[in-house]
């Protein structure tokens, strides 16, 4: 008589396509929300700068958890972001202070993959305190951002008030990859580090994109 030897199966967690998932803020010179004359006036004169935040509420990448920590990407450009780009965007990186070298290396990553070409040019990478939070207000449109010299305040657009024409939409989508996301209006928005030989301080525009990202 032959017996048959059954062994246990071991179950393995494939990690490798983890979801990664959070809030996600970010604000350009230039309008979002508006008219398409008003946008075609733009292009090619603003929209060249903008900061990207995201806060991962839980994931991990390249095998590394980032849960509750912040990451941003200050980025300049040669042409209007949302446009076809000629060359890489030039980028700071401002990574959570809390996190380790793995994190943050981590992290750089995940800028890297989600922003692709906008931050081809990663001229320096900064670690510093970032605080992200998404308020619960109507519309659910409003944030504050403080990310080493970075700053970014949004509230929802009031399309009433808010209007320079009858003729608004959201004209750009968000800059990042897996960003679900509404226009709002900058209250506050500006940069004020060295890195990139460039400041700005735009607030007063409807520049800005409020929500959440899911990606894997």
């Amino acid at each position: 008589m032959s017996y048959l030897l059954l062994l246990p199966i071991l179950m393995v967690a494939d990690t490798s396509g983890a979801t990664v998932r959070g809030q996600y803020v970010e604000a350009r010179t230039c309008d979002v929300f508006a008219g398409s004359c008003f946008a075609n006036a733009e292009t090619g004169q603003t929209g060249k700068n903008a900061v990207l935040a995201w806060k991962i509420d839980s994931g991990t990448v390249a095998g590394t958890r980032l849960d509750g920590l912040g990451v941003a990407a200050v980025v300049a450009t040669s042409e209007t972001m949302g446009l076809k780009q000629t060359v890489p965007g030039r980028a700071v990186l401002i990574v959570d202070e809390r996190a380790t070298k793995a994190q943050r290396e981590a992290l750089v990553k995940f800028v890297q993959a989600q922003a692709g070409g906008l931050v081809g040019d990663v001229v320096a990478v900064r670690p510093a305190a970032i605080d992200l939070t998404v308020c619960k207000c109507d519309g659910e449109a409003c944030a504050t951002l403080k990310a080493g010299t970075a700053k970014v305040t949004t509230r929802c657009i009031d399309v009433d008030h808010d209007r320079a024409c009858s003729n608004e939409a959201t004209l750009y989508g968000p800059l990042a990859k897996g960003v679900s996301a509404k226009a709002a209006y900058a209250v506050e928005h500006s940069f004020t580090g060295k890195d990139l030989n460039e400041t700005w301080n735009a607030g007063g525009q409807r520049s800005a994109f409020v929500g959440s990202f899911v990606v894997r």
